[in-house]
């Protein structure tokens, strides 16, 4: 169905819009709103609200917009730059191994959910999926991809297992849905993450450390922004991004040309332009962190690469279509019990370990969600903590197509 608003420059003024409303209300004083917040996240509601736009209101769509494209390709590495800037890397490594942990964890999760899924769907209710058996394992590693690595990884598995243009249609709607209601969980208690981290009788103190080092840096060199400040900002995140799509297009080629080798050890990611953007910007970022460009986070570097940020959580929000679930029960029944197994595993293993809700949260969404909104889930807790989101999302670009093949034979010892 064509969106009653088609032209992208609408669209961005209502994106905008409500961006500003929700800030706008969560600041204000009264009673209503107070307790509103304390209820519904401001995030979530940055999120979910274009979401709506989109299915039932049908005044956007994420399918007929640009938006996302320019605010993952353009802002997402300007905002990985500027947020990058002030990291205390030291006090990133200080973060221990419990984030490595849940990462794998996560990724276990993964693996396993996908083939418990089926099985548990063909028991309980073996008519509900109106496919071939051979089909729906084939059409499922390619969310596997997606969901351990990233849009490369999900290319890889379809090409691997030859999956269908229509199937791998679908499973990419399944996809898209199950992990964004999944990452509106995951904004939703990044605001609770207190009582969470209470439950889990987590040690968060090397979190709240590196929050406060960065907090205590920007304070101390914190000035009124200039014209010419301002300037020198985003000539620094832009012309950073401009070295990163640089980069990207001198290395994209150059893996192409190895494409036999990289698909023979599964390296599929290294041949995918926007792992380069994401590799270079966060590069950029933390190499400018050890330079006198840091003092820029005094004149709000942070807070430019959040507004980055929440322009990005819109438009990831407006590509959300809710209303697809109902076309696909069956298939998206498998994929919301195989998003439980891979939650069911992650808060096991944080209960074992003592591992704080950021590290769950964090190591989901650099599985599922990669590096377009793990930076998100980081900075929901936290502006200084984003760059944790990206360095674990590359990560998962590098363990997608393994695991996700993995998986995808477990799914059809399963489903055969």
């Amino acid at each position: 169905m064509t969106p009653f608003f088609t032209n992208d420059a609408i669209v961005l003024g209502i994106l905008l819009s409500i961006l500003a409303a929700v800030f706008y209300t969560s600041e204000l004083k009264t009673a209503f709103w107070q307790k509103f917040y304390r209820v519904v996240p401001a995030l979530l509601l940055c999120y979910f609200l274009p979401a709506l736009c989109n299915w039932p209101l049908g005044l956007i769509s994420g399918d007929e917009s640009r938006l996302y494209f320019v605010a993952s390709r353009y802002l997402l590495p300007a905002s990985l730059i500027l947020l990058c800037i002030s990291i205390d890397f030291k006090g990133v490594l200080n973060l221990g191994s419990k984030a490595l942990i849940m990462f794998f964890a996560a990724t276990a999760g993964i693996i396993i959910g996908g083939p418990l899924a089926l099985l548990i769907v063909s028991y309980v209710a073996p008519g509900v999926i109106d496919a071939n058996p051979d089909e729906i394992w084939r059409g499922f590693s390619a969310v596997a991809g997606s969901w351990i690595g990233g849009g490369a990884n999900q290319t890889a598995m379809k090409e691997i297992y030859e999956v269908g243009d229509n199937l791998f249609g679908t499973m990419v709607v399944i996809d898209v849905v199950v992990a964004n209601i999944w990452l509106g969980f995951l904004l939703y208690g990044a605001s609770r993450s207190e009582k969470i981290d209470a439950w889990l009788k987590a040690d968060t103190s090397a979190i709240e450390e590196l929050k406060q080092s960065v907090a205590d840096y920007r304070e101390g060199v914190e000035r009124m922004p200039t014209m010419t400040t301002t300037f020198v900002l985003m000539a620094v995140a832009f012309g950073g991004v401009a070295l990163s799509h640089w980069g990207k297009d001198i290395m994209t080629p150059l893996m192409a040309g190895h494409e036999e080798t990289l698909n023979r050890f599964r390296l599929n990611s290294l041949m995918s332009s926007f792992f380069w953007l994401i590799v270079f910007s966060t590069t950029i970022g933390l190499g400018l962190s050890f330079t006198k460009a840091r003092r820029l986070e005094g004149v709000g570097a942070s807070r430019w690469g959040s507004i980055f940020i929440y322009i990005l959580v819109a438009t990831i929000g407006m590509k959300m279509n809710l209303g697809e679930v109902f076309n696909n029960l069956g298939l998206f029944a498998v994929g919301i019990i195989w998003m439980l197994v891979h939650v069911t595993i992650l808060l096991i293993v944080a209960k074992l370990i003592k591992a704080p809700f950021f590290f769950v949260a964090v190591g989901s969404q650099a599985n599922v969600g990669g590096a377009a909104s793990a930076p998100v889930v980081a900075s929901a807790f936290s502006p200084s903590l984003a760059p944790v989101g990206v360095l674990m999302a590359v990560l998962g670009y590098a363990l997608g197509t393994y695991g996700a093949i993995i998986c995808a034979q477990l799914m059809q010892a399963v489903a055969m």
